[in-house]
């Protein structure tokens, strides 16, 4: 059992967030990046991550993010928690959290003012349950885009926000590579996103990777800039490390061989998460944080610290502390961290003094069964207007919002003509994508049922596929002709990405148990032609080819 120490601290709690404040989020110093470096805006001094992970009950791995019916609960948003734990944080030197999901829709000056006041900045991920990128099914969308900028909308005004994860531990298995093209398009319209509102600068976006073996691919991949005249690198790099395990060292953690790595790398590095709880003397609660010392120390030349996994306890056992109500109780790792960090002293780089010297590095190509994602083109830039301004100018469109009677009809339409379906193609590994690939299913659907429609001899049939469509006058509103020109009548043209703001207004949250639900389109216009003449064949066998039109 672990001490209670909730009432020892009550006093320390109410002094720091009580009476005239340090400073509020409005003035504190801003983060900027500077080559493979952080810096204090306000004396050029360096920056180094002393972070914890800060979200209730919540798995953020990239596949299971993509449960609709996950609930999570909005860590910015009470201020009564965040006066709660904030004292327990500067006794772990905390000086920057790391948020899983926010719900944009909620107001979070309280706790960002709390934080502000105690020198601790945020890192937020971009994505929630159900609203991320898949890492099986992967595609980048209005509704992704929509979630992404709204978060941006909501927190870009706090001078103490560092920047955003466009997507965390998406790939982790080895035939996931192709996703990392999803998520770099989603870093470079977060970036133009960020650009176009005319928000702070010094925003950056980045990328949380799992320790994979894909990883120095993955690394090298986000980190290029393989088309002129477009931003598309992340901005800062995060390493979930969990190979420290207990009383680890350099060698045997293989720490020494990602400084060797990323010596050259152009952008900042830092561990998005470590911690590890595997072979601890005394189970989980016990773990020493012997790599601090380490991280510190002879690695501060590379890296830039790091964000502990995690504050709260929960089902995996990574928690520092125990939450009841209002008391908080620390395990004994707690403890330990506090120690361990206490006794560090990162040598400090002046940002006057420091010239960058690293360049980007090569893209990987594509080959073997290491990488599957083309370096250019990315997946297109996604535009809301596009979508509702082509389904609104189609001759048949559908009628029916049951997305799970869709497949059929895709598989159906695209086996009878591949050429009807390249306008909504997202293939990572081949680089083809279609204008209306960020578009939602019901959108989709509509855009070939009437490529089908049009390119049938017999019209009067040709749309209807069981009641799910049907044939109606089309229209086209102000400003829609450009954008339907410019996708082009085989959806194949380059469409502009959105001008205003994009997240706010039509933001939806499934934070505080509220779910979110999301279908993609088949899976066969991810991986190619093979997959797809399988799945066809395998349709046609099962009798789903055989539809009365």
């Amino acid at each position: 059992m672990w001490a209670n120490s909730a009432l020892p601290h009550l006093t320390l709690g109410l002094a720091a967030l009580s009476g005239a404040l340090a400073q509020s989020y409005n003035d504190i110093p801003e983060i900027q990046i500077h080559g493979q470096h952080f810096f204090y805006s306000n004396n050029g001094s360096q920056f180094y991550l002393k972070g914890v992970a800060y979200q209730e009950n919540y798995n953020p791995n990239g596949t299971a993010n993509n449960d609709a019916n996950t609930k999570y609960t909005d860590p910015l948003s009470d201020a009564s928690k965040c006066s709660r734990d904030i004292p327990f944080m500067k006794q772990i030197f905390t000086n920057v959290i790391r948020v899983y999901a926010i719900d944009p829709t909620q107001n979070h000056d309280d706790c960002m003012e709390q934080l502000a006041s105690n020198d601790i900045y945020v890192i937020a991920d971009l994505g929630e349950p159900g609203t991320s990128i898949d890492s099986n099914d992967p595609s980048w969308n209005v509704e992704l885009y929509t979630r992404y900028t709204a978060v941006v909308d909501s927190l870009s005004k706090y001078r103490n926000v560092i920047g955003f994860f466009a997507g965390n531990e998406v790939v982790s298995a080895a035939n996931q590579t192709s996703a990392a093209a999803f998520v770099k398009a989603a870093v470079r319209d977060t970036k133009g996103y960020i650009k176009q509102m005319n928000y702070r600068q010094s925003l950056g976006v980045g990328y949380a990777t799992a320790d994979v073996p894909s990883r120095n691919e993955l690394a090298h991949y986000f980190a290029c800039e393989p088309e002129d005249g477009t931003t598309t690198s992340i901005d800062f790099w995060g390493y979930n490390v969990y190979s420290w395990c207990g009383d680890s060292n350099y060698e045997a953690s293989s720490y020494g061989e990602r400084v060797d790595f990323f010596s050259d790398y152009p952008v900042p590095i830092f561990f998005a998460e470590y911690g590890c709880i595997e072979g601890i003397d005394g189970g989980p609660t016990h773990r020493p944080f012997t790599e601090v010392a380490v991280l510190y120390g002879n690695m501060t030349s590379v890296f830039s610290g790091g964000i502990v996994y995690q504050y709260f306890m929960s089902e995996n056992n990574y928690g520092l502390v125990e939450v009841n109500d209002n008391s908080v109780s620390p395990y004994p790792d707690f403890t330990s961290l506090s120690s361990q960090l206490a006794r560090v002293t990162p040598s400090i780089t002046a940002s006057s003094a420091y010239t960058p010297t690293n360049s980007v590095p090569a893209c990987p190509t594509v080959g073997g069964t290491t990488w599957a994602a083309v370096a250019s083109p990315l997946p297109p830039a996604v535009n809301p207007q596009l979508c509702s301004c082509e389904e609104a100018s189609l001759q048949c469109t559908i009628n029916s919002n049951d997305e799970d009677s869709y497949a059929a009809v895709f598989d159906y339409i695209c086996g009878e003509n591949r050429a009807y379906c390249a306008g909504i193609d997202h293939n990572a590994t081949a680089g083809t994508y279609g204008a209306l690939s960020g578009c939602n299913p019901k959108e989709q659907l509509a855009w070939v049922a009437n490529q089908f429609y049009l390119g049938s001899s017999d019209r009067a049939s040709a749309c209807d596929f069981n009641g799910l469509a049907q044939t109606r006058s089309p229209s086209t509103s102000a400003g829609c002709e450009a954008l339907i020109s410019a996708a082009g009548t085989d959806g194949l043209g380059t469409v502009p990405s959105p001008t205003g703001q994009q997240g706010t207004a039509a933001a939806s949250s499934s934070s505080q148990g509220a779910a979110v639900g999301t279908m993609a389109t088949p899976g066969f216009f991810n991986y190619g032609k093979a997959f797809f003449a399988a799945y066809v064949i395998t349709a046609l066998l099962s009798g789903v080819g055989m539809f009365v039109l």
